[in-house]
């Protein structure tokens, strides 16, 4: 599987995994795919989100993202051929970010062979609970897909057993209580669960929300962890951006720069 070859990878140089998210689709797909090859220069492996009317997880940057992309007449198919592109240059783990419903929509099955077919690696349902997973877990085992389940600071020990062993890839650590969205500090929640989860799981662990500077990835790569998450930040370039051109820029830029403090 590419993204446990792309640990690997990085595990031997001594590096960190940088993850770097955008958004499917926004501000259009042809613009999307243009920003993927900007981070592909520095990012690991691309979280690819697919804009959802009435998210849970997501904040107010992320939201205003969707809101461009399906404003612009997004479709979920769109995804699919935004990934196909991306596949004719580059074979970075791409994987999928989306909620249940549009899974469910499409039909299970069937969305899972379209994300295979274009050449996904792996899917993070957000709003899945591993405990309501089974048919889904089985679907993506078989079709050789990554299942990346995330882990809350609230998460009790039993929990992360069962989502450790459904897990595989790379388990997503929610450093915060709340929303997605840029902090300037790590919080002591996101040490602590840390801390906590590499004396309990096999499975790599990624930290994410909130993680937007060098300072930030340091300070969790001191702590341990073996990668890192970086979403609303790359949103923001995108949303704020005066041009295409400039867009491009500062999206290699901010990926050079995470990607710089993540040495081990």
């Amino acid at each position: 599987m590419r993204i446990s070859e792309k640990i690997s990878e990085s595990k031997e140089r001594n590096e960190g995994v940088l993850v770097s998210f955008i958004i499917a689709g926004d501000p259009d797909k042809e613009d999307t795919i243009e920003y993927l090859y900007a981070l592909d220069e520095s990012s690991d492996i691309i979280e690819l989100g697919i804009p959802f009317s009435d998210p849970v997880a997501d904040g107010r940057t992320i939201q205003e993202g969707y809101v461009r992309a399906l404003k612009n007449g997004f479709k979920v198919s769109d995804v699919f051929d935004i990934v196909k592109k991306f596949r004719e240059r580059s074979d970075t783990p791409i994987v999928l970010m989306t909620y249940y419903n549009i899974v469910y929509i499409r039909g299970l099955e069937k969305f899972l062979k379209e994300a295979k077919s274009v050449g996904v690696d792996g899917l993070i349902v957000v709003d899945l609970p591993v405990e309501e997973g089974k048919e889904y877990i089985k679907c993506c085992k078989n079709l050789d897909l990554d299942t990346i389940f995330l882990i809350a600071p609230n998460t009790s020990r039993d929990r992360i057993v069962d989502i450790d062993n459904s897990t595989t890839g790379f388990i997503y650590l929610i450093s915060l209580y709340g929303t997605t969205g840029v902090r300037n500090t790590v919080s002591n929640e996101a040490l602590e669960l840390l801390k906590r989860t590499k004396d309990i799981c096999r499975n790599p662990l990624f930290v994410g929300f909130g993680i937007s500077n060098q300072e930030q990835v340091a300070s969790l790569v001191k702590a341990g962890t073996d990668g890192v998450v970086v979403g609303s930040t790359f949103v923001d370039l995108i949303g704020s951006g005066k041009n295409k051109e400039d867009v491009i820029l500062k999206l290699k830029e901010k990926a050079k720069e995470l990607k710089s403090a993540l040495y081990l």
